[in-house]
């Protein structure tokens, strides 16, 4: 294993932004419906709401990677949580139908920016012999969020008032402002560590200070050619705004397709996890579907902890393989629930399946993100992240319609087949997809 160093200060910042933005994403999603029906609002309006930060939030993603290329990891990740903290404050000083939309709107569009952002700063700031694993620890916020997040949000909604919960919500929007303008790494690179991947670029010339006064980033474009030679000379900092690509080339990054196509699949599955899995376990009769949720957080975080031990050491096929093993047991449980003599035991399997859920939820999102990141050149990490939890965010969406659709149509247990079904082609698509030496 790498003796590189991992955990920094800077890293720290960046998944303590990253946990933020999620309380403030999960909390929102999961309260929003809870507080209408408080204050007598429409369950109408929240599926309305939902659907316009999906759409908001796969916008945020088209604009944001490019953006964090071509302006800044910082200067993105500050827009986001300004954005959310709009979106959260707005609340509070009206709250009308239209309103609420355009709250949802904010809250969802800075959600992804700054999470698409925190994900391009994180592979920045580590050592790429340890991407992997750090992708890994970065993933920490996200699953914390999800264990902690809906019942944070649900609990300040049952408080008086129950407008506590935006209150709640603007507090993480905040926390996570202070800690994105803690992020400054790209005007002073040479304070990271000097594995970083950001440091090593900025060291052979590849990038600037961003932002930095004119005559810093002079000094530092006359060493390099110094050093270099005219032909490998720093671009200035306005010729590096000057070479903004087209908003599709921008976006599309084709080398981050052979993971972005795995975890699409398999991100169906959570599809319908994160959606029905609370609808399939009333209809079974489990007294508190709630806890699958935090069972499976539960074993996403302990996944997270202990991936320093594996992600960088085997190759991403193997580690993909288990996901989608965990995948497979997780609703070949569910699938037997059903079946089992008595409501004790259902319950307990119920719960257990949680447990498989997390581990496959906790490896393949970075396995998958790692190899995304690998392959696409270090000057388009933004575009690849952004293409990356675009096509996560889009399969999820698309999948939850689907599911419902098909539980109403057929029931549950076939459809719990078919959501098997797509995660043995997840795996399918890794094998002809990753390259070589990863497969």
């Amino acid at each position: 294993m790498s003796k590189d160093r991992l955990w920094s200060p800077m890293f720290v910042a960046i998944v303590a932004c990253s946990l933020c933005c999620f309380l403030v994403g999960q909390g929102s999603n999961a309260g929003t419906t809870v507080y209408l029906e408080r204050i007598g609002g429409s369950t109408g309006l929240a599926g309305i709401g939902a659907l316009t930060f999906s759409m908001a939030a796969a916008a945020s993603r088209i604009v944001s990677g490019p953006l964090a290329d071509a302006r800044g990891r910082r200067l993105v990740m500050v827009v986001g949580a300004c954005t959310m903290l709009a979106g959260t404050v707005g609340p509070l000083f009206g709250n009308s139908d239209g309103l609420f939309l355009l709250w949802r709107v904010l809250q969802g569009f800075g959600f992804s920016a700054g999470t698409t952002a925190a994900a391009t700063a994180a592979a920045d700031v580590l050592p790429l012999s340890r991407l992997g694993e750090g992708i890994g620890y970065y993933g920490l916020g996200q699953a914390i969020a999800m264990s902690c997040g809906p019942a944070l949000a649900i609990f300040l909604i049952s408080t008086e008032p129950p407008e506590n919960f935006y209150f709640g919500l603007a507090a993480c929007a905040a926390l996570a402002l202070a800690f994105s303008l803690m992020c400054g790494y790209e005007k002073h690179p040479q304070k990271l560590a000097g594995t970083s991947e950001f440091r090593l670029r900025w060291e052979k010339g590849e990038v600037a200070y961003l932002g930095a006064p004119e005559d810093v980033c002079a000094r530092h474009a006359q060493a390099q050619e110094a050093v270099c030679g005219e032909s490998e000379r720093l671009p200035t900092r306005a010729k590096g705004r000057g070479r903004i690509r087209s908003l599709l080339d921008g976006v599309f990054e084709p080398t981050a397709l052979p993971g972005t196509i795995p975890m699409m699949l398999i991100a169906t599955s959570f599809g319908f996890g994160i959606f029905y899995m609370g609808v399939y376990g009333n209809q079974l009769g489990v007294g508190n579907a709630g806890v699958f949720y935090t069972v499976s957080a539960v074993a996403m975080i302990v996944v997270r902890l202990t991936s320093g031990r594996f992600m960088d050491r085997f190759k991403p096929i193997y580690i993909m393989g288990v996901a989608v093993g965990a995948g497979l047991a997780c609703y070949a449980v569910l699938l037997g629930c059903p079946l089992l003599p008595s409501p004790g035991a259902t319950e307990g399997s119920f719960y257990a399946a949680g447990v498989f859920y997390g581990i496959s939820l906790g490896l393949s999102l970075p396995v998958n993100q790692a190899v995304a990141v690998r392959l696409s050149p270090p000057s388009r990490w933004g575009a690849a992240n952004g293409l990356y939890l675009l096509g996560n965010d889009v399969a999820i969406g698309i999948a939850s319609f689907a599911w419902g659709l098909l539980a109403q149509a057929v029931g549950y247990s076939l459809t719990l087949g078919i959501v098997m079904c797509c995660i043995a082609a997840s795996f399918v698509a890794a094998l002809v997809c990753y390259p070589k030496e990863a497969a």
